[in-house]
């Protein structure tokens, strides 16, 4: 238990705190203001996502556990170009987090490993496919905004604004009994990224 609440912090800071960066890159100030450009794990847990649902879903043995930090507050009139600029900062969460499971794979490789690294791998891996999903709130949602001709971007925008979140939740929870709808897309992806880090993962 203690591995696993290590691995999802690590995980979900590391996340936000690129999301942090990049915004701070490209000319929002907002993130430095609130403090959120920082890898303490204490500035971005959130009560309810970063702490009650996972423990809930862990508790009544779900096949999928899921959370989430604090998101970062961004600023678009800080943007140079908000729609690009903020599919920028959006996509920096995810990569981070592949980037970080990439580096402790490849010293796996070297017999460089605990139980913890191999953890860090396979919670890096799940957030940053999960953040992927184009679905509002999460990261997908904001990026396929960000590279959709601006008419198409609004009007999706609009939508997800309203829906994202009823969409999202109707992929997680098993309305309809047995795997959720979310696990049974994901899982083909993550594993594929698991077993191209980790063979045999």
């Amino acid at each position: 238990m203690l591995i696993f609440i290590l691995a999802f912090l690590i995980a979900i800071t590391i996340h936000e705190a690129a999301h942090a960066f990049v915004a701070d890159k490209l000319g929002d100030p907002t993130p430095r203001i609130q403090k959120r450009l920082t890898l303490n794990p204490l500035a971005h847990i959130d009560l309810y996502g970063t702490v009650l649902i996972p423990l809930f879903l862990i508790f009544v043995s779900s096949p999928f556990i899921f959370g989430w930090a604090k998101p970062v507050p961004v600023d678009p009139y800080n943007l140079a170009n908000p729609k690009k600029d903020s599919a920028l900062i959006s996509f920096a969460g995810p990569l981070t987090n592949i980037l970080l499971a990439t580096i402790l794979a490849l010293f796996m490789r070297f017999g460089l490993w605990n139980e913890l690294s191999l953890a860090l791998i396979r919670f890096n891996v799940v957030l940053a496919v999960f953040n992927l999903i184009p679905i509002h709130p999460l990261d997908g949602g904001k990026i396929l905004v960000g590279i959709l001709p601006t008419k198409e971007a609004h009007g999706l925008d609009m939508f997800l604004g309203r829906y994202g979140t009823i969409l999202l939740l109707f992929l997680i929870f098993p309305i309809f009994g047995g795997t959720p709808l979310l696990s049974r897309i994901i899982s083909p992806v993550i594993n594929l990224i698991l077993n191209l880090l980790i063979p045999l993962a």
